[in-house]
């Protein structure tokens, strides 16, 4: 039993895919920013006047973004579900449930009637959808860096892992590409009438290609050796909250760092282009900006993770975070003033570049906070709690500003302040991960730490 024990971790790491691990792992994000970037431009743009049309039009925004954080006070409900049957029956089956639970909601909201055709009816099954897009996304990303962290080699663990967040760029990418043209060829009754589901119903094409790639990867050789040498733990929740709460809080605090996101791809959107505001930036120029930052993320993503596999993960993460906090003042103050050649350059640093340094590295990161029995779940709900803050940024950032332009300092206070927690959070977690292996870092039952005397070992 003990040789075959210990035979079957090396046969397993002979069968890892790096490459098709990374591949599935783009396209399930790519997949879950898509649908969540369409509806949070469309909750921006039009889902005030065809789903909350009450004759107020911010009480009618707040509402259709309130709709937009439904799905992240979902998504900590569905990490603890999900999480569990990542740890316990294998990565492969969340990531393609995931994958089949976003595609569908995602379509029929494209097939939602309005306010105007069925009344009270069409928000409640807005909000039903959205919940079921957050329970798909509690696990979306957990069970992707988990499955390309476990196939990935010891030394290039954040570069492969960062497929997941390049796929969150294209997925955003995409999305504006979408509206882009609609926006432009229609006209504004067309575009509420019918032209908004458009972009709904294409993600079934991105949810087949996926679907396809994921049934052909195999499991982890880290979970599959777990599975032969110990076990799967029969509790992995119990096991996580036992030795690796620690884990869990600090990636909960370190993922304040989304608000960056969600405040610059739908708060920031309808700031500039909303009469509430009489800023009068075209949409157009704002749906170009999030391409163009999102291109250029795309291309520096895989930079930025390479040199963490080098020279760790804390410097690129923190360096980005403040780097972020300081740029998101001068990226709302631009707005507010109208300086639209400004607001584009800082938004393309910001969201491209120095935001791309903290969203490189996370899936790394907060993969080496935990060991491969209880690495699905610790990541999952860690994330998700720690994002719920975000979905609502947009909500928040409304009340922040109350319909006053001039109030746009205290959503860039907000903004920039979940940033430096985030620092914080990462600064006080242990050092030197990026050079323990793999399945030093997936030791059960033993929480990963400061590996001083390991440095230069693997």
């Amino acid at each position: 039993m003990t040789a075959t024990a210990e035979a079957t971790p090396s046969a397993a790491e002979g069968r890892r895919t790096p490459g098709k691990a990374a591949l599935a792992a783009w396209f399930g994000s790519a997949l879950e920013y898509y649908d969540f970037a369409i509806y949070g431009t469309a909750a921006a743009l039009v889902f005030p006047d065809i789903f909350f049309p009450d004759g107020n039009d911010s009480a009618a925004t707040v509402a259709a973004f309130a709709t937009f954080g439904v799905a992240y006070v979902a998504r900590p409900i569905g990490s603890f579900f999900l999480g569990h049957v990542g740890d316990r029956l294998g990565r492969k089956k969340v990531m393609i449930g995931t994958i089949l639970l976003m595609g569908v909601s995602t379509f029929l909201v494209g097939c939602l009637p309005t306010y105007g055709q069925v009344g009270l009816l069409a928000p409640i099954m807005l909000v039903v959808l959205r919940v079921m897009q957050g329970l798909s996304a509690a696990g979306e990303q957990a069970g992707a860096n988990s499955m390309s962290f476990e196939h990935s080699p010891d030394d290039r663990r954040g570069f492969f892992t960062s497929f997941t967040l390049s796929g969150t760029q294209g997925g955003q990418i995409l999305a504006p590409a979408v509206f882009l043209p609609l926006a432009a060829v229609l006209s504004d009754d067309q575009l509420q009438s019918w032209g908004w589901r458009i972009p709904f119903w294409i993600s079934a094409v991105v949810v087949v290609a996926g679907l396809i790639i994921r049934r052909r990867l195999e499991e982890t050789p880290e979970f599959k050796a777990e599975a032969v040498q110990e076990g799967p733990p029969k509790t992995p929740l119990g096991e996580l909250f036992r030795h690796h709460w620690r884990g869990v809080l600090r990636v909960f605090f370190a993922a304040f760092i989304a608000t960056v996101n969600t405040m610059f791809a739908v708060f920031a959107l309808n700031f500039a282009t909303s009469d509430d505001y009489e800023i009068g930036i075209d949409k157009s120029t704002m749906l170009w900006l999030a391409i163009v930052a999102n291109v250029v993320a795309i291309a520096v993503i895989p930079f930025w993770a390479r040199l963490s596999d080098r020279v760790g993960r804390k410097p690129v993460f923190v360096t980005g975070l403040l780097g972020s906090a300081v740029l998101v003042v001068a990226f709302l103050g631009a707005i507010a003033h109208g300086q639209v050649v400004l607001m584009f350059v800082v938004g393309v640093l910001l969201a491209g570049i120095v935001y791309s340094m903290p969203n490189a590295v996370w899936p790394a990161t907060y993969a080496e906070y935990f060991p491969t029995s209880v690495r699905l779940s610790g990541m999952a709900i860690g994330t998700q709690f720690g994002f719920a803050l975000a979905g609502f940024t947009p909500t928040i950032a409304g009340a922040l500003m109350g319909g006053d332009a001039g109030n746009w300092w205290k959503v860039a206070a907000f903004t920039a302040g979940a940033c430096v927690i985030s620092a914080i959070a990462v600064l006080t977690g242990p050092s030197g991960t990026h050079r323990l292996t793999t399945r030093e870092v997936g030791a059960r039952r033993a929480p990963v730490v400061t590996p001083r005397a390991k440095v230069g070992v693997a």
